[in-house]
């Protein structure tokens, strides 16, 4: 058993001579110790806007500042928040344009948002993979491997967002030259074989599409998720033994998923539908609770640890939505599908709010707003037991 030591009996081994204690200095001989942070000090080099916000309503009407590097323009996108679990680089080649040849020490997802071109991909400069990207297309560049893409208009721009682990692994590594001139091949995440950008793939259990180039993510067929929601369709994606995770996600007109929570830094990007909303928030009365409106080509970005996010599908078409999201940073073992809690609720050790227990004013919310934008709501039978509904539906 453990002796309780009193304040007196503290203070006398506090004072003990046995203690080797050094002269405090003063306040002017010591100056801060301060590191370097090569995350900020790439960009500053970069000389690349750099944008602090999590939501956006049109990644295409985003202005960008000049990129060289990347053939015309860009910007770089983090969530305002102290822990940067990934980055988010909104890119605009010019018409006609390239961007220069490059490798890297950290992952990459990039998904087209408009426009047409060509990307070469090569860990041997005599087999360079090379295949043509359009609106709608996603793909990866395996970690270390060289690329170069092209915009394949002589009048139109192309634009496109790319979801990266470059802040973690930049801050980690602590040397950029490691992360940008280090010749090590990552020989089992990158294949010569003529499929692996063949825009193919192969379907494992847990609706996981196993897949390096997906030319066309807003219309391929996906799979049923209902533990995510009502008539929730989903396909999880594995791609180039990335670390750093992606899925695609589906939900009907007059429907919304459930609310969950993790940590900061999945991109949701809206790929179809006409009115939407989601709704953030971290504490448990809702008093910061935020909503972002979203319609195609709308980002939000879960902008802190443990915010609980929940996404509304309040106009009439179908919305989808793929979420790039930077998974667990090699602190728990491999896994695939959906991370372990997304789809549990709360009542099993997830981390996921079941419709009949969450606050009544999200369900009166979401029907106000599809009558907004004449939607028919369909939610109520998910709710047997609730005794009276504020809003008034059409009969």
């Amino acid at each position: 058993m453990l002796a309780r030591i009193n304040r007196e009996e503290w203070a006398a081994m506090a004072d003990d001579a046995d203690i080797i204690r050094a002269k405090e200095p003063g306040a002017t001989e010591v100056v801060e110790f301060r590191k370097p942070d090569p995350y900020v000090d790439w960009i500053d080099r970069e000389g690349v806007l750099r944008i602090e916000e999590f939501a956006f309503d049109d990644l295409l009407a985003v202005e960008l500042g000049a990129w060289k590097r990347k053939g015309g323009k860009g910007a770089i996108i983090n969530i305002p928040y102290e822990s940067l679990t990934n980055d988010t680089q909104l890119v605009e080649i010019d018409p006609g344009g390239n961007s220069e040849p490059e490798h890297h020490m950290y992952e990459e997802y990039i998904y087209v948002l408009s426009g047409r071109g060509a990307a070469s991909i090569w860990i041997d400069e005599k087999q360079k993979h090379t295949f043509e990207w359009k609106a709608g297309s996603l793909f990866t560049i395996p970690i270390n491997a060289s690329y170069q893409l092209f915009n394949g208009s002589g009048s139109e721009p192309a634009r496109y967002m790319a979801v990266t682990n470059a802040p973690i692994m930049m801050r980690l590594f602590m040397n950029n030259d490691f992360i940008w001139n280090n010749p090590f091949n990552f020989t089992d995440r990158y294949s010569d074989a003529e499929d692996f950008y063949g825009g193919g793939g192969k379907l494992y259990a847990r609706r996981v599409w196993a897949s390096n180039f997906i030319p066309n993510v807003p219309d391929m067929p996906l799979y049923s998720w209902d533990r995510r929601g009502a008539g929730g369709i989903n396909a999880m994606f594995e791609m180039a033994g990335n670390s750093s995770r992606a899925h695609v996600s589906e939900f009907p007109v007059g429907t919304y998923k459930k609310a969950h929570r993790h940590g900061p830094g999945a991109n949701l990007m809206l790929l179809s539908g006409d009115a939407g909303y989601s709704l953030l928030w971290t504490k448990e009365d809702k008093s910061d609770l935020r909503k972002a409106d979203w319609k195609v080509g709308s980002l939000v970005i879960v902008p802190s640890d443990g915010c609980y996010h929940q996404h509304f599908n309040s106009g009439s078409r179908r919305a989808r939505y793929l979420a790039l999201t930077p998974g667990r940073f090699g602190m728990m073992a491999p896994f695939s599908g959906a991370p372990q809690g997304a789809d549990t609720s709360f009542e099993e050790g997830g981390y996921q709010i079941e419709y009949h227990n969450e606050d009544p004013m999200i369900l009166d919310l979401f029907e106000e707003e599809c009558l907004k934008h004449d939607a028919m709501p369909v939610m109520r039978d998910f709710f047997p037991d609730r005794k009276g509904f504020k809003v008034t539906l059409p009969s």
